[in-house]
């Protein structure tokens, strides 16, 4: 039981999903996200309010982030490990950082504000990731 507990304890430390990080961003929390995508990826579309920092540059960009205020890093989708790298990236910078697990694939499907270069994207919402609810 004991390794149950520190293991699921240490996740929920290091990891946040789409949902919480909307409700966060809603409630005016104060955190940064991070999409640690590729240029191609960020220009076809990202999370609204998100900084672009590809998890390679990290290092050489780390000044332009504050310390004292939590990093919240997103890659494309569960099968992308970018998010890892960019969150581990951050921890080895002394960074209080955690990772958004589904990744710009979850935030997508469950129906939060994304945007391009031309502006806002289309919302559509995935009842295979969330309870969609029909207004009659």
């Amino acid at each position: 039981m004991t390794d149950a507990i520190t293991y699921f304890s240490a996740r929920l430390a290091h990891e946040t999903d789409p949902s919480d990080v909307y409700a966060a961003q809603r409630a005016g929390e104060d955190l940064v996200l991070v999409d640690v995508r590729g240029d191609e990826a960020w220009a076809q579309g990202r999370i609204v309010g998100a900084v672009h920092v590809p998890y390679r540059d990290i290092p050489d960009r780390i000044a332009e982030f504050d310390p004292a205020i939590p990093v919240v890093v997103y890659c494309w989708s569960p099968g992308c490990n970018a998010g890892s790298k960019g969150a581990l990236a951050f921890a080895q910078l002394g960074y209080s950082v955690r990772e958004m697990i589904g990744g710009y694939e979850y935030w997508v499907r469950e129906g939060q504000p994304t945007e391009n270069n031309e502006g806002p994207l289309p919302r559509t919402f995935d009842p295979l990731t969330m309870v969609v609810r029909l207004w009659s």
